[in-house]
């Protein structure tokens, strides 16, 4: 006789895939389109790429992705990285603020988003004079609610909160007059990627924000929105986004599919760029003069203390400590990639002295107290710090602090140094 309070079926069921779509029939969703076949966003074709595509598939969207050459004849090419984090985005906000108050922001050509660093992008993209909407976006107390049990979702659901939090986090600040302001820098060859994890095919997907805003209209305004909810979508936490994609049907038409995407974390923590677009065409030697700035949204140091023997401390500490690896090593990559190119990497993280600092808190104080700290920091000509090769393997001192000493050459484990100030030509050889 079956048991209807099965507790094996039960929890089967609980965990089953629940895909949404917004708004969904609830559990219900389009399959996945065909792994073989090249899918392409409805309405906007050529917006995306996956960081796995051959060579040969990069080169056929490099014209698109690669600066203007107008802009590559410039003395430098910065780009900047923005890390994940939670409610530490609130120290980027803060960081670019000040940098902006110290008149040593520089202008990014290039600028990528992770999950909370996706949400800074638009913003440092779009440069100084946005810095009130970013300040107000994580000080105004739009995510003070976030997490907020008011907001849990029906039972069996595909996440324990219900998605508007997120969505109406995000919508206020993408509006009409923030894709047209893309659309103009984009123009420039000025380039905002955004990165969010496909979890049907189990792998990270770009999108390319300013072609996305230059086709315009609401369609567009919808999906640049969407993409940037997606990447700061915590799965199980929050809902994941269905983004409507088409494949060919061989006969001349296409069949609808659907997939599924979250936290741009899940894949990597950050992405500068992929290597095959330096390079085709020799991108990499036209950037001799750029630098790459990563600002991590967290904090990277060890924080040693005694955990104590519950099942939610162990639990968040060992997520605590594996999100912290997965950020150590990322920074690694990132300074392997700098070093391939001859390209100087300058690194902010949160400080380990900023007390309490939960990435999890969105408590508007609290949030205000991160920004400060990265505010104060650019002030002070104290935010950078510059990571350079370490002998020892990357789990062991890996964030040894020692004076500047320049360049080094290509290594993937790091050290890091901290600078006596913000970059200036002088730090170029």
């Amino acid at each position: 006789m079956n048991n209807p309070l099965d507790p094996r079926k039960t929890v089967q069921t609980f965990f089953k895939d629940r895909g949404h779509h917004h708004p969904p029939p609830r559990g219900k969703r389009l399959a996945a389109p065909p792994a073989d076949l090249e899918a392409e966003a409805v309405g906007f074709p050529d917006v995306r790429l996956t960081v796995e595509e051959a060579d040969e598939a990069l080169k056929r969207v490099a014209d698109r992705l690669t600066p203007a050459r107008s802009l590559l004849g410039r003395d430098e090419l910065n780009i900047l990285a923005l890390s994940g984090g939670a409610a530490g985005g609130a120290f980027g906000a803060g960081a670019l603020v000040g940098l902006t108050k110290a008149g040593m922001r520089p202008e990014f050509a290039i600028v990528t988003g992770v999950s909370t660093g996706a949400l800074i992008a638009p913003f440092a993209f779009l440069g100084s004079e946005w810095d009130d909407r970013l300040a107000d976006a994580y000080l105004g107390g739009h995510a003070s609610e976030l997490l907020s049990f008011k907001r849990l979702a029906p039972a069996l659901s595909a996440s324990l909160l219900r998605g508007e939090a997120l969505d109406n986090l995000v919508a206020p600040f993408v509006d009409e007059a923030m894709i047209r302001a893309v659309a103009h820098e984009h123009a420039r060859g000025r380039r905002l990627l955004i990165a969010t994890t496909n979890l049907d095919s189990q792998k990270a997907t770009i999108w390319d924000m300013g072609e996305i805003a230059s086709r315009g209209g609401e369609a567009a305004e919808r999906l640049f929105r969407d993409i940037l909810v997606a990447s700061a979508t915590l799965p199980g936490l929050f809902p994941p986004k269905l983004i409507d994609v088409e494949v060919p049907d061989g006969e001349g038409g296409v069949v609808r599919h659907q997939e599924m995407h979250v936290d741009g974390g899940v894949a990597a923590p950050l992405f500068l760029m992929p290597d095959a677009l330096l390079r085709w065409r020799d991108l990499g030697a036209r950037l001799r003069r750029g630098r790459v700035y990563v600002i991590f949204n967290t904090v990277l140091d060890p924080s040693p203390r005694t955990t104590q023997p519950g099942v939610a401390s162990i639990m968040g500490r060992s997520f605590e400590t594996m999100l912290r690896f997965s950020y150590r090593q990322a920074l690694s990559v990132a300074a392997g990639f700098c070093a391939r190119h001859n390209l100087p990497l300058w690194v902010a993280s949160i400080p380990t002295s900023l007390e309490n600092f939960n990435m999890m808190k969105f408590e508007t104080a609290s949030m205000k107290r991160t920004f400060d700290d990265g505010e104060a920091l650019a002030l002070s000509g104290q935010l950078w710090s510059t990571p350079t090769p370490a002998p020892e393997p990357i789990w062991r001192g890996l964030f040894r602090r020692q004076p500047p000493q320049g360049r080094r050459e290509a290594h993937t484990e790091i050290e890091v140094q901290h600078a006596a100030g913000p970059p200036t030509d002088l730090d170029v050889p």
